[in-house]
């Protein structure tokens, strides 16, 4: 499995001036953004504006960001702002016949903040396992591979007892609930429905 680097160093890089770093955090959260400008149905040239004025935000707030593994939080409220911010502006130019009018609210579709709840969650869980020291994340990620790996195999694997596996593996989760990634995930405001 390729090691990533963590967001907190592409951050520091990329406020230095390293092009690479600045790819690298494109790269990774380029399809939660994406995702977010999906959900409001934007015409290609609205969405493609609230994608670039994103990723200006960023660039204009990079020193300004304390936790960069809340990135994908500010990322999403920004995007979801942002698409908020262009269906406004297109309401307004905008003429409609009054009779044909349906009245939905943009991003409130239910499917659509569940899958953006679970993209969140799933790259909080990825930086929460980069924080955790090699053994451990390795044994998480042995325990969570699909198909289940018997504990046998984890043990040859991992050279450490079978019994261990399992106090092992409640140490690794309890660290693994106090990593600065999920702390900020539990603490990030819940979506009003």
């Amino acid at each position: 499995m390729q090691q990533l680097v963590a967001v907190d160093d592409l951050v520091a890089r990329a406020r230095n001036g390293d092009q690479e770093s600045w790819n690298a955090l494109v790269d990774r959260y380029l399809p939660l953004v994406n995702s977010v400008i999906g959900k409001f149905r934007l015409s290609s040239a609205d969405a493609d504006d609230v994608n670039q004025t994103v990723w200006l935000r960023l660039v204009e707030n990079l020193g300004a960001i304390r936790e960069p593994r809340a990135l994908p939080g500010w990322l999403a409220t920004t995007t979801r702002n942002e698409a908020l911010r262009v269906i406004r502006l297109r309401g307004r130019e905008s003429i409609s016949d009054p009779q044909s009018l349906t009245f939905e609210r943009p991003g409130g579709d239910p499917e659509a903040d569940a899958d953006l709840l679970r993209e969140e969650r799933a790259q909080a869980l990825r930086d929460a396992l980069e924080e955790l020291p090699a053994g451990r994340r390795e044994l998480l990620e042995l325990l969570m591979s699909d198909p289940p790996i018997s504990y046998d195999e984890i043990s040859a694997k991992l050279g450490i007892p079978k019994g261990s596996i399992g106090p092992t593996r409640a140490r690794a989760l309890q660290q693994l609930r106090n990593t600065t990634a999920m702390r900020a995930l539990m603490a990030a405001p819940a979506i009003d429905g």
